[in-house]
């Protein structure tokens, strides 16, 4: 295939606020490029990021944007930094003067920046293409080389295809949505010979029809690793949230044949965070996507296998050997486990929610749906950083926001940078001793009844959407009785299993447990799931490093 036809659709996209230098700045990229690629500019960072949408919505790929730093009320910086969002593998270039050389030197930690260009950079022929020739040559090398995207078609308000999309989403996966009620859509399922009986439908790359497919089938179609490679590692690391990726960076880079086992998608609740702010090193925060993106392909450059789509059922001590069983029967081993499997929003109990989940009642963040929020009445349920992540990320285009409070106020499991923001968001609301009694809509949500916990008033609110963020529970009942678990079912470790100076019953070392080491020795637990962690992203990641470290030792003295 040649290169034209390889880059018949990809976008070289650069943004300016001067007229005449967007121009001359498009005028160049088309003398050597446009040939081989379409050039599209724009003139301020908000309808360059409208230009990336419409481009990502009709399946186009960009391979390089090129942003000037000094630009009003969104800087070539900021722009990059949420054109990432939209095409995280586009290389980027930052367009400054000689004065505002420590501004691009800062992105470089910031957006991932490629490269900037000092203006003007007359010769091009020198100074300009040389290093967009360089940037094409290693987009079209990595893992954003143009391939076809997956088509997803279903029905708006599916809880199903909701769930299809988001698992696509959040695997990186490119897909294409059309709507059974759209013609397009209906020419798709003639195509397939489908009558849109049974949805989503989903036609891969390789014209392979799939209708209704569940998460392990999906994943191999679209080209996850679902399979082991081999039946035996030095450490299994079950979950793939920040702790779960932490782990497998250290294992694979300090030399342990490393796996992670991932159920649904790397990242964890962290993942689906729309903006995190307080991270050390993102100065001007970072979206868990582009985290787990990032973290995702640290693990895979030190040698990490990573299975997505499979669903850890049991856990087994078999001599030296940590057995871990899948779904399907089949099983892995490992001379160490680290368990970092998280946690998951509770279910709202309210009347009606569990008929409309997916139909306008999401948990989590649920980013693919955010678009379809613009112009519209918002409800978010819960009060911890998680809720004021997505109250900040989805005002961006709601007409308004409302989040819903059990308790007196926000600072009790909220961070005070996010209470800070949200008092300044002109449209979001805060409404306290309030819970959502009952859902009510047909086919999808039409309007809530909210409950006011003190004076016990009742009121009914029309509502499309809402994203409930409602306590977390572990995920570790398929653990049964496999490790000591407390009460609530978070998993003891260390000093806690060792509370009355005796080690946990079973235990036949003569040396009490590590400190993130369960009642099974060689068995460690990093993260939301071990009992009283911090639920922060940041120690979950340092969790992840620390269990690395407490296998090495436990290794060592086996």
């Amino acid at each position: 295939m040649t290169q034209a036809a390889d880059t018949a659709r990809t976008v070289i996209l650069t943004v300016d606020d001067d007229p005449g230098v967007s121009r001359a700045v498009a005028r160049d990229l088309r003398r050597r490029y446009g040939g081989t690629y379409r050039i599209v500019r724009a003139e301020s960072g908000e309808s360059a990021l409208d230009a990336l949408r419409e481009l990502k919505l009709r399946g186009d790929l960009v391979a390089v944007i090129l942003a000037d730093y000094r630009m009003p009320q969104m800087n070539g910086i900021e722009f990059l930094e949420q054109a990432l969002d939209v095409y995280p593998g586009a290389r980027r270039v930052l367009l400054t003067a000689y004065a505002d050389t420590n501004a691009a030197i800062d992105a470089i930690n910031v957006v991932d920046l490629d490269h900037y260009l000092l203006k003007p950079w007359d010769p091009p022929e020198e100074k300009l293409y040389p290093v967009l020739d360089d940037l094409l040559d290693a987009w079209r090398n990595s893992a954003y080389k143009p391939v076809p995207s997956t088509k997803v078609v279903g029905h708006r308000w599916s809880a199903r295809s909701s769930d299809v999309r988001e698992f696509l989403a959040r695997n990186q996966v490119p897909y294409r949505w059309y709507s059974v009620d759209e013609p397009e859509g209906q020419r798709l399922l003639a195509a397939a010979g489908q009558d849109g009986q049974r949805l989503p439908l989903v036609i891969t790359p390789d014209c392979t029809v799939l209708v209704e497919p569940e998460a392990p089938e999906l994943a191999a179609r679209v080209g996850l690793a679902t399979t082991p490679t081999a039946d035996f590692y030095d450490l299994v690391v079950i979950g793939g949230g920040p702790a779960g990726l932490g782990a497998a960076v250290y294992g694979a880079s300090e030399g342990l044949r490393t796996v992670l086992v991932e159920r649904s998608a790397t990242g964890g609740q962290a993942g689906q965070s729309s903006r995190i702010e307080n991270y050390l090193g993102f100065p001007d925060g970072v979206s868990g996507a582009q985290l787990t993106d990032r973290a995702r392909r640290q693990a895979a450059k030190f040698g990490a296998e990573m299975l997505t789509a499979r669903e850890v059922t049991g856990l087994e001590v078999n001599g030296a050997a940590r057995v871990v069983r899948f779904a399907d029967g089949s099983a892995i081993a490992a001379h160490s486990v680290i368990l970092a499997t998280g946690v998951q929003y509770r279910q709202l109990e309210a009347a009606g929610c569990t008929d409309l989940t997916g139909c306008g009642v999401f948990y989590g963040s649920a980013l693919t749906e955010a678009a379809s929020c613009q112009g519209q009445d918002v409800y978010i349920v819960g009060g911890a950083n998680s809720a004021g992540q997505a109250a900040m990320y989805l005002s961006r285009g709601a007409k308004s926001v409302t989040l819903l409070v059990r308790g007196p106020d926000l600072s009790a499991s909220m961070s005070h940078y996010l209470i800070q923001q949200i008092g300044e968001a002109a449209n979001i609301s805060v409404r306290c001793h309030t819970v959502v009694e009952e859902a009510h809509g047909a086919e999808h949500l039409e309007q809530l009844t909210l409950r006011n916990t003190v004076s016990g008033e009742r009121e009914r609110v029309d509502a499309q959407w809402m994203f409930v963020f409602i306590g977390a529970a572990p995920l570790t009942d398929w653990l049964g009785e496999t490790v000591l678990r407390d009460r609530r079912g978070f998993i003891l470790a260390g000093p806690d299993l060792t509370a009355d100076g005796r080690p946990p019953a079973g235990w036949e070392l003569d040396r009490p447990p590590y400190h993130l080491e369960t009642s099974i020795p060689g068995v460690f637990v990093a993260g939301d799931a071990r009992s009283e962690s911090a639920k922060r992203v940041a120690s979950a990641v340092g969790e992840g490093a620390m269990a690395v470290m407490l296998v090495h030792r436990y290794l060592e003295q086996s």
